[in-house]
């Protein structure tokens, strides 16, 4: 059975669209996806991201012990409130979790992870975890909320909450809240996590603030605009993040400690990618694409990949998704074909973002 958010009440208020994703009963759309994804574009929106989990690391060597599980470097974060996107992997080198993580004392740090894989991130580093080193799942004392859009900071000032909202990809703690400045649409932002029994009531205050209610429908094709990854879909455990194009997040190269799957991303790396994930773009008039289409070589006769991604972009007008390719039909300006309902239509490997 699907877990609630604590904003169930409120959503069913409003009329929301509700289905199931990733264990929990979300709601998809308001008023509609596209309305949803321009309010976003435009203005601002809130998204409900309770179902998103939350982990603490302590412990005097946490940032040697993260540099050995995650794949960015943790080195980097010099300083209190500075985070950063970074991935956790499996010993082949396949994709467990992409996460963000936040440093807030030199031996303490916060992660913001997937709905779908808390039990397993949890898992997995209490499998690794040293003596000495405390880990934390919060995941269900805090709610969530994502705040998007090119008006999301004047809504903070009208908040008035008394915290300044922190830098690009940093966080800060109050009192009765943590609010984090990351995002996943390609608009400004932040995400407020608070205690379970409060949520209500940011939720609201947001809402008379004048953030648009968005649901998950609209998050989807504003991160697939951007070309932002989608963990189950575009990142699996089969699939590495050089393949996925996130080898600017991969640190293959920091001495302080080797971390899991390394070896076998180098490896990969010395005898060459044989595919990647690229963005394609439907040529002329087509049906939206979805999850799981074939994707096809130019003359329609050969299957070469299927849709990790897809849907109908808002703002360009057509339809766009993402699809690891071989190698050779992975360069930008390649003509394909996707399938779709028994039919083909044409397409294109294009450049990222899409918009």
């Amino acid at each position: 059975m699907a877990q609630s958010s604590p904003l169930s009440t409120a959503h069913q208020s409003l009329n929301a669209k509700m289905a199931e994703f990733a264990g929990w009963e979300m709601p998809i759309f308001y008023q509609g996806i596209v309305a949803e994804h321009q309010a976003v574009r435009s203005a601002v929106g809130v998204f409900d991201i309770s179902h998103m989990g939350q982990l603490i690391v302590a412990g005097a060597n946490a940032p040697s012990w993260l540099d050995s599980m995650l794949t960015n470097d943790i080195q980097q974060l010099t300083e209190d409130g500075q985070g950063q996107y970074t991935l956790m992997l499996n010993e082949a080198g396949g994709v467990i979790d992409d996460l963000i993580i936040y440093r807030e004392a030199a031996d303490r740090f916060f992660l913001v992870i997937n709905a779908s894989k808390i039990a397993e991130d949890h898992q997995w580093l209490t499998s690794h975890l040293p003596d000495g080193m405390a880990l934390q799942n919060l995941s269900e004392a805090y709610g969530g909320l994502a705040v998007q859009g090119p008006e999301a900071v004047a809504l903070w000032e009208k908040l008035d909450t008394g915290c300044p909202l922190p830098e690009r990809n940093g966080i800060a703690r109050d009192t009765d809240f943590i609010v984090c400045r990351t995002g996943y649409t390609g608009e400004d932002g932040y995400e407020l996590f608070a205690p379970v029994a409060d949520i209500g009531t940011w939720w609201q205050r947001i809402l008379d603030a004048g953030a648009a209610p968005c649901g998950l429908g609209a998050r989807d094709t504003l991160r697939l605009e951007k070309g932002f990854p989608l963990n189950g879909n575009d990142l699996d455990s089969v699939h590495t993040p050089l393949e996925a194009g996130l080898g600017f997040f991969t640190k293959l190269k920091k001495s302080a400690v080797d971390f899991v799957g390394r070896s076998a991303l180098e490896a990969q790396q010395e005898a060459g990618l044989k595919e990647r994930l690229v963005a394609i773009s439907l040529l002329g008039k087509a049906p939206p694409p979805r999850h799981d289409y074939d994707v096809l070589t130019a003359d329609g006769k050969t299957k070469i990949g299927q849709l990790s991604s897809g849907s109908l972009s808002p703002t360009l007008g057509k339809g766009i998704g993402m699809a690891y390719l071989p190698a050779d039909y992975a360069k930008i300006g390649t003509k394909v074909q996707i399938g779709i309902r028994q039919r083909t239509f044409e397409a294109e490997v294009v450049k990222k973002p899409f918009v």
